[in-house]
């Protein structure tokens, strides 16, 4: 199991270096006024971002670099 990380603790380019090592980084969020943990990982082709509704997929590491800063996963 991955150890989870407060959004907004870690760089976008820290996490896609965890990523890219074949790490699954998890994200404790809040959304609504309640905590809700974010998996993120990378199969060495597609990037997933798991959150409790959708399974998000993006097949750059440009698409996740996005995903990771529009949904507040990282500091700014």
């Amino acid at each position: 199991m991955s150890p989870v990380i407060e959004a907004g603790d870690c760089a976008t380019d820290e996490l896609l270096e965890q990523l890219r090592e074949g790490e699954r980084v998890t994200i404790r969020t809040q959304f609504l006024g309640s905590d809700h943990e974010v998996t993120l990982r990378f199969d060495g082709e597609t990037f997933y971002c798991d959150t409790p509704t959708t399974l998000h997929k993006h097949d750059t590491e440009d698409g996740m670099r996005e995903c990771i800063r529009k949904h507040g996963y990282c500091a700014t």
